[in-house]
């Protein structure tokens, strides 16, 4: 007699959509990642020579216009006053997932589609901006759309409701671990029965002069402003930061026999997750990676995998100095040997950190890896750490054999998340 297996619901990507600094669309974004082109420039979106700002440049999310998206004036008119930048992001990604997935909602039970979208601080861009009017002007200055437009569950609110989704929706709010986090409690909400489809990732919106001069002075960010390109290098021994970006990543995914029975592309299979708390220190990871190597353990536990059985790592890879060592003891610690085996790569050479956001792109390029085997590069990793001596996939990208793989997050308050990807099999 055949064994039952551990879990019956099988959980599979089956659309994309993504709003980066290097692209919209997954197609672009994909052939950026693989060509290994930077996204981060000198600021644009305010003049970081007004407050005398250190650091001079971000990924920004360039050009970017609702309308674009939304012909109808009084659809898009309507959307910038009711939304921060965070969920008109997130709104743009989710309707690319959605028409990348070929899901038809009208076709769809929609009291099995749920929405869960993470950020780490939601609409900042809205709360500081109108702080200001505040203090300047009096509470008569504020609209009555000031609490709507910052909350940091209005993209997961304002997702379902565009879509008449009416499973459960939340935001999840970990730090840089928000988007993964989101998808984590997706695949296992479909796995226990509870929806059939879900709109998950992470979007952030927050590049102003509050949030750099904020990050800045906590000395996280990369002062590298007359090399922008050259100033994400994780893994690298010159590394002196990371480099703050925006953007919103979203995917679909669902049922197995949900998405056979309408003739749905898959990517890759989610097959398992884990996730811990450093519980050690507010923003430095544990000294060991003892924190990470735990959800590592736990993710491969769930999917059934052993560490030599995983092929490729799409690594958290901030370009900090305490991020970088102590990933690398984490996958260390996990791995042993086959740590040198495997291709590594961070996503965040390119796009800059997406804070909430970076989860999700981490796991979009891991079932793309998967779907294409492929892997993107790390780009400006042309002096090497010798304390990060792993396989980094420096500068150019490479075909591999993919048939398991893991996405990594790791956020601020020890937040820890690692779900593991496959290729679907029949």
């Amino acid at each position: 007699m055949n064994a039952q297996p551990k879990y019956p619901r099988r959980v599979v990507v089956t659309g994309m959509g993504m709003i980066t600094p290097v692209g919209a669309g997954k197609e672009d974004c994909w052939k950026a990642f693989l060509e290994g082109r930077s996204g981060v420039a000198r600021i644009s979106r305010f003049d970081p020579e007004e407050l005398n700002l250190d650091v001079k440049i971000a990924a920004e999310v360039k050009d970017f216009n609702i309308q674009d998206f939304y012909p109808d004036r009084r659809k898009w008119g309507s959307m910038l006053k009711e939304m921060d930048r965070v969920t008109l992001f997130a709104m743009v990604a989710s309707k690319m997932a959605i028409e990348d997935a070929k899901l038809d909602m009208k076709q769809t039970d929609s009291d099995r589609v749920g929405t869960f979208i993470g950020t780490g601080v939601g609409g900042l861009i809205t709360t500081t901006s109108d702080y200001v009017k505040l203090m300047e002007g009096g509470p008569r200055k504020l609209g009555l759309r000031t609490v709507i437009r910052l909350m940091p569950n209005a993209p997961s609110g304002q997702v379902a409701i565009e879509y008449g989704a009416g499973g459960r929706a939340k935001s999840d709010s970990t730090a840089c671990a928000s988007g993964l986090d989101s998808i984590f409690d997706s695949f296992m909400y479909i796995r226990d029965n509870r929806a059939d489809v879900m709109i998950t990732g992470g979007s952030e919106a927050c590049l102003n002069t509050f949030t750099v001069a904020s990050f800045n002075n906590m000395m996280a960010l990369s002062r590298r402003n007359d090399d922008p390109q050259g100033a994400s290098r994780p893994f690298s021994k010159d590394r002196d930061g990371f480099v703050i970006g925006e953007g919103s990543v979203i995917l679909i995914i669902e049922e197995l026999q949900h998405a056979l029975k309408r003739n749905a592309h898959i990517y890759a299979e989610i097959t398992g997750g884990g996730a811990s708390c450093d519980a050690t220190h507010i923003v430095a990871p544990h000294e060991t990676g003892a924190g990470a190597s735990r959800a590592i353990k736990e993710a491969l536990r769930d999917a059934e995998l052993m560490p030599h059985d995983i092929d490729y790592i799409n690594a958290h890879g901030t370009s900090t100095p305490l991020n970088d060592e102590r990933e690398t003891l984490a996958i260390k610690n996990v791995f042993g040997d086959h740590s040198y085996k495997m291709p590594i790569s961070s996503t965040k050479s390119m796009v800059g950190h997406l804070l909430g956001g970076a989860g999700a792109i981490g796991a979009a390029v891991t079932a793309l890896s998967i779907e294409q085997q492929r892997v993107h590069p790390t780009i400006n990793l042309n002096n090497p750490d010798p304390l990060c001596d792993l396989d980094y996939v420096p500068n150019v990208s490479r075909d591999v054999k993919i048939k398991n793989a893991i996405c990594e997050a790791l956020g601020f308050g020890g937040h820890n998340t690692v779900i593991a990807m496959s290729q679907y099999v029949k």
